[in-house]
């Protein structure tokens, strides 16, 4: 596997797994979004929120737009529920028109991070987005246990990236109206 097909793989699977957890949490009721919970980010509203601030911040970053900054500053959380899952669903159709438009060059492509203060941070394409998929899986882990702590069974998130499991996903893809060939590409 490639690293630009590695790297659509990641993002088909954070696009999927974000797409799991609205349907989830679309069964809750707002108290149950809002409530005080244990974790980094005291709810599921602050957590899925912060989530979606950074994927913002990063992507504005790999697109190069000098003022991804203003975004992280200025980010509005998304109090209600369903405001949250059109944005994060925006913002994952962003990440991966990105990420499809890759090529090895592109991977190696410089990424200027400004983080305030004028200090910007600089690396390449392919460790960010690396680190974006990390951070989503992390915060992703923490949602899944604050769901255990209401009416709502938290979904399965850790079953997409293997090939020979394409049953697993299979009413998640048609849903996106992927196929295994666009996401995988030619195996066999």
């Amino acid at each position: 596997m490639q690293l630009t097909d590695y790297l659509r793989v990641q993002a088909h699977a954070n696009a999927l797994m974000n797409q799991r957890l609205a349907r989830a949490l679309a069964n809750l009721s707002p108290p149950e979004w809002h409530a005080p919970r244990t974790s980094f980010f005291p709810s599921l509203m602050a957590t899925l929120n912060h989530i979606l601030g950074v994927d913002q911040y990063y992507i504005a970053c790999l697109e190069g737009d000098a003022q991804a900054d203003q975004l992280w500053h200025h980010f509005v959380p998304h109090p209600t529920l369903p405001d949250w899952c059109q944005a994060q669903q925006a913002s994952d159709q962003r990440l991966l028109r990105f990420v499809r438009a890759l090529d090895a060059a592109a991977c190696a492509r410089a990424v200027h991070m400004p983080r305030g203060g004028g200090r910007v941070q600089h690396d390449t394409v392919a460790p960010v987005l690396a680190h974006v998929f990390m951070h989503q899986t992390h915060h992703r882990g923490q949602v899944h246990a604050m769901l255990s702590g209401t009416s709502v069974a938290p979904p399965q998130l850790d079953e997409f990236m293997l090939p020979s499991e394409a049953h697993l996903r299979a009413p998640d893809m048609a849903a996106a109206g992927w196929t295994e060939a666009q996401v995988y590409g030619a195996r066999g």
